[in-house]
């Protein structure tokens, strides 16, 4: 079984605990040798922690140094528990949230106390737990690198770094202040070797960090799963990084993020699980925890299935998550890979999964009765032009106009289109909620608010109420069961399918089909909630800045 010693030393009037890993062998996981030995070659361990940050509560003033390292080490002590925990469940990678080691809302001035410098592990070899001298004031960087070396696993990290830079460029591209400030994702193998740095390239509202001033594409490889990608939060939104990693055949990424949830179409866990079953990759997505700022939604999610987290925010604590599952090895460049399909499933490993939502990939056969009779040749084909029997109106969704129209029976079929872009539906109600109003809409356009970036998006929802006003409104429960086909004809292939049930739940749809015209098709049927959301959102990512 699994042995630690461990010694306490004073650095700098901090505790850091350094330990000795003895004898590792996984007996936590209830394994026999030989499935060892078959499941290693072909998958992994993997962990996020959704953290619920120690904030400071004047972020816009600044601080002494040493003020802003207690303020960080009482997050990094929680880090430390966290690994400890994942350690014994022969976790190999563990994921950390976005600003979840110092806080948000800061100003530039304000952070400065908080910054560190962090090299490029890619022009030099270094590991900080070994070296603690090579640089100076890399407190957190030594925390964090005999976190990994002490429990003997990959770990990624958010934090607040600067880099110096010329002000004498021409043109000029350096602050002022001859300093940029980034908030910097940092990974350490399992020796406390720093072995990635990532500067976080679409910025959401952080006045203390700048954009890098060229983009980066950044990936580390591990001997149990080979490449991964690395890129943090509002990043998913957009083509750079993060198409751009997968374009070059990473299939795994790490995602740091500090998410705020928007209903009903972008919340944390919904859109992380959508690009994943959308890309074809895995994400290791950790978010923070707040309730004054609606941030939850963690998981560890592949193409085929998902461990996913939501918290409520109904009486329930405002704690941290450590999710923990086995997950399937998907760069097809490492030497076990071949074993895996496209996808795989993930198996939750740890922890209380209570309040967690485990989907399977699950396709519809001809033979289930709960199918919808016509969905497997509805799925296939595009689907025939039908007349709605229902009057269009608009609605705001998520600041953009929506054409919606009402589902106005226990089934049928309608057609939604906003300019010549059309959204189908097929559905029928299997359990019909009380008097609840559901609409379909379609979007085509720019959306500008609180970003910019150029949709194509079809969504069935439920209404907040009965007037047409309340279509696209956040909803989080709902009573109607349904079965559906829903699908559009996309100028794009990026489109990332979601589906969420009442609790922000989420559900793998049965049937997901793309075809090379651009038609998207997602079905499903039998799901164990009311419908919240079906949704096919479309990234046309050429035309953002047109």
């Amino acid at each position: 079984m699994e042995t630690l010693t461990a010694l306490t030393m004073d650095i700098r009037g901090f505790s850091i605990t350094l330990c000795f890993l003895i004898c590792v062998f996984p007996s936590s996981l209830g394994l026999n040798p030989d499935e060892v030995e078959r499941l290693g070659r072909s998958s992994y361990i993997a962990a996020v922690y959704e953290h619920r940050v120690v904030l400071t509560p004047e972020p816009h003033l600044a601080r002494t140094r040493a003020a802003a390292l207690r303020h960080m080490m009482t997050n990094l002590d929680v880090f430390e528990e966290q690994a400890r925990r994942a350690s014994q469940q022969g976790v190999q990678i563990l994921v950390f949230p976005e600003d979840g080691i110092h806080g948000f809302n800061f100003s530039r001035s304000s952070i400065s106390s908080y910054l560190e410098t962090v090299p490029d592990p890619r022009l030099e070899s270094w590991n900080p737990c070994t070296q603690p001298g090579r640089y100076n004031n890399t407190d957190v960087l030594q925390r964090l690198s005999c976190m990994a070396r002490c429990y003997s696993l990959y770990l990624v990290a958010n934090m607040a770094s600067l880099q110096p830079c010329p002000t004498s460029t021409d043109p000029p591209t350096c602050p002022p202040d001859g300093r940029w400030q980034f908030n910097t994702d940092v990974v350490f193998s399992s020796d406390g070797q720093l072995v990635a740095r990532y500067h976080k390239q679409n910025l959401y509202f952080e006045k203390a960090f700048d954009v890098p001033p060229s983009p980066e594409l950044i990936t580390f490889d591990t001997p149990f799963a080979g490449r991964f990608g690395v890129l943090t939060c509002f990043d998913l939104m957009f083509r750079e990084p993060t198409v751009g990693l997968v374009e070059r055949g990473v299939r795994q990424l790490v995602y740091p993020t500090a998410w705020m949830n928007q209903l009903p179409l972008l919340a944390a866990a919904q859109f992380q699980r959508a690009f994943s079953l959308g890309a074809g990759v895995t994400v290791l997505a950790a978010n923070v925890r707040s309730d004054v700022l609606g941030m939850t939604g963690s998981g560890i999610f592949t193409p085929a299935s998902a461990l996913a987290h939501h918290h409520s925010f109904q009486g329930q604590p405002e704690e941290g998550r450590l999710l923990v599952a086995r997950v399937p090895v998907l760069d097809p460049l490492w030497s076990g890979a071949e074993e895996e399909a496209a996808g795989g499933e993930v198996e939750d490993v740890g922890g209380d999964g209570s309040s967690l939502s485990v989907v399977e990939s699950r396709h519809c056969k001809q033979e289930e009765n709960n199918c919808l009779d016509s969905m497997a040749s509805t799925a296939s084909p595009s689907p025939r032009p039908v007349t709605s029997s229902s009057p269009t109106f608009h609605s705001s969704m998520m600041y953009d106009l929506f054409t919606f129209a009402r589902l106005p029976a226990v089934q049928g079929q309608l057609r939604v289109c906003q300019g010549t872009f059309c959204c189908h539906l097929q559905y029928r109600r299997s359990q019909p909620g009380g008097g609840e109003l559901y609409a379909l809409g379609a979007f085509v356009g720019t959306h500008t608010v609180n970003g910019r970036y150029a949709l194509q998006v079809c969504a069935l929802v439920r209404c907040a109420g009965q007037k047409a006003t309340s279509c696209g409104q956040e909803v989080v429960e709902a009573e109607s069961k349904m079965d559906f086909v829903l699908s559009g004809r996309f100028e794009t292939p990026h489109v990332y399918p979601s589906l969420v049930v009442s609790g922000v739940k989420l559900e793998q749809p049965r049937h997901l089909d793309i075809k090379p015209t651009g038609t998207v098709t997602m079905a499903h049927s039998n799901m164990a909630a009311g419908l919240v959301t079906a949704c096919l959102y479309g990234r046309m990512y050429h035309l953002d800045r047109v």
